[in-house]
């Protein structure tokens, strides 16, 4: 059956989030036993395999196929399934398979453009891993197909999709911390971010992210989803990019840099940094967002509020927001900020349901995709020429 002429047919809804009120989380739609997105995963490593629970949990989505070109990592994918799936080694042959409505893309970077494309030709609608394509022309390609397509396209920025991200941003956009004037965003590990290669031969499948040819390294396995949060905010892209990086500590034949260290100038003026160390891990993942009234501090699904002197508020119960706590890294009292929410990525799984059953696009679709995509190359450009990038450029 065509999932599009199916759900035109039986009118179809789902029940979502009502606008302002993004400390719920989406309710779930009562499914018949007819009423099935059967989707097939293309990519079944770390990323694609991690998303596999999650699509054991969530009504209304059917695995109903999984695709790898490594043997073991398909028969991984397969096994993590709770029912019984279609196993492939290319791409297309999944994409040839009438029965599947949707595919999930966890593919290496540079795989990204061209397969979604190609599922978007055969009528899948597409839910393509971040970043959502490398290179100016990949991205480019990718956009005007999806732009003309019927089928639904979402980008996996899956903080995007975040109950509680989507509530900072209310508040922000709401003047809670007055006029924002700076971000601050670092994702700091402590590891040479390899995986474990049972075989020499497979040392560039495996770990394709330390090579240039298929990865953009921390900027886009990393930094994007700041990048694209950043963007999310102040409604703009960055019109100057500088940045520096380079293989200063993991001398072990990598190809992408092993720090980074991000300067964005956005039209409004707010500037922004982001920074990824592979060789201290303080801090780990956060964003700070600086306004003249306040600080908010975000973590991967925490945040606090931290206002200047003389504007501090008491912020009761209101909006899901209440609670004082301090945060060690932060000095001062800061006040929690209390939103009920699940795993983003999770959510971003029921949110792509949701939109494929409403025909709706995104929050995170095809152009926020790009404009976070081309903010990554343009930083790998910056980094690479050591010189300033401006966005007109591109």
């Amino acid at each position: 059956m065509q999932r599009r002429g199916f759900i035109v047919k039986s009118g179809l809804l789902s029940t979502g989030l009502l606008a302002g009120t993004s400390g719920l989380m989406a309710a779930s739609t009562a499914f018949g036993a007819n009423d099935k997105i059967n989707i097939g995963v293309i990519g079944t490593g770390s990323r694609g395999g991690g998303m596999i629970p999650f699509l054991n949990q969530i009504d209304g989505l059917d695995i109903t196929a999984c695709c790898d070109v490594l043997p073991f990592r398909l028969a991984e994918g397969v096994a993590k399934s709770e029912k019984q799936v279609d196993a492939y080694t290319e791409y297309q042959k999944l994409l040839d398979n009438k029965d599947i409505d949707a595919v999930l893309i966890a593919t290496p970077f540079n795989t990204h453009s061209k397969i979604a494309i190609d599922a978007l030709d055969a009528g899948k609608h597409v839910y393509c891993e971040k970043t959502m394509a490398k290179g100016l022309s990949g991205i480019e390609a990718l956009v005007q197909k999806a732009s003309t397509s019927d089928m639904i396209f979402q980008t996996g920025h899956q903080y995007h999709s975040s109950r509680l991200y989507a509530h900072v941003v209310d508040l922000i956009k709401d003047g809670e911390i007055g006029k924002v004037i700076s971000f601050e965003c670092q994702w700091n590990r402590n590891g040479d971010w390899r995986r474990t290669v049972p075989d020499p031969a497979l040392e560039r499948a495996i770990n394709w992210r330390m090579y240039r040819e298929y990865s953009g390294g921390l900027a886009a396995e990393l930094s994007s989803h700041q990048i694209d949060f950043v963007n999310w905010v102040l409604g703009e892209n960055p019109n100057k990019i500088m940045g520096t990086g380079g293989v200063n500590y993991w001398k072990d034949g990598r190809e992408t840099y092993d720090n980074i260290h991000l300067i964005y100038e956005y039209p409004s003026g707010v500037k922004a940094t982001f920074r990824c160390l592979t060789s201290n891990a303080l801090g780990d993942y956060q964003i700070k967002v600086y306004g003249d009234q306040g600080t908010i501090l975000l973590d991967y699904d925490k945040a606090w509020i931290y206002y200047e002197k003389g504007t501090s508020k008491e912020l009761a119960n209101v909006d899901g927001v209440s609670g004082a706590t301090a945060y060690p890294q932060m000095q001062g009292k800061g006040s929690a900020i209390k939103v009920s929410h699940i795993d983003p990525s999770k959510q971003a799984l029921v949110d792509f349901r949701d939109n494929i059953l409403n025909n709706k696009m995104p929050i995170s679709n095809v152009h926020t995709g790009a404009n976070a995509a081309k903010a990554v190359q343009l930083s790998l450009d910056a980094m690479d020429t050591n010189k300033v990038v401006y966005w007109d450029q591109a």
